[in-house]
């Protein structure tokens, strides 16, 4: 199965400014729906109670700080699933990751919520594809392969 890590990021490297923050600086909603509808998403229960709007068409599974990942990914069904953060959630599931879709963005938090909150071990990525996002502000999507 495909495991792929799905973010927004600072070029700083953060997902967000503190663990409660609703997101609204990230230009690739419509991205993140696009390639996330039919497919089951893992996110944390901040994450998850930092959603503003309902995800249709999407299997989301709340990761709780007693889940197992390894488990939680067993009973998975399909042939892909997505990792939505947070940080915590992201460190949890690092050794799983098969892939990783990042989408760099033009803001610098200087501190914040990182993209892995926590050690993980280090990863060789392989380039896979770029995905325009908002081509005027510079704004892609790149698409990496966890070697």
């Amino acid at each position: 199965m495909d495991i792929i890590l799905i973010a927004a990021v600072t070029q700083d490297g953060f997902i967000a400014r503190h663990p409660h923050e609703t997101i609204r600086w990230s230009k690739d909603l419509s991205l993140f729906k696009e390639q996330t509808t039919g497919w089951p998403v893992i996110m944390g229960s901040n994450t998850f109670n930092c959603i503003n709007s309902e995800l249709k068409d999407r299997k989301i599974i709340v990761m709780h700080r007693e889940d197992n990942p390894q488990k939680i990914l067993d009973n998975i069904d399909k042939e892909k699933c997505f990792i939505a953060g947070g940080g915590k959630t992201n460190m949890r599931f690092a050794s799983y990751l098969t892939h990783l879709y990042i989408t760099p963005h033009p803001n610098v938090f200087g501190s914040g919520v990182c993209l892995f909150s926590g050690t993980v071990k280090e990863m060789n990525l392989v380039f896979e594809a770029v995905i325009p996002v908002d081509k005027i502000n510079g704004i892609f999507q790149f698409q990496y392969r966890v070697n």
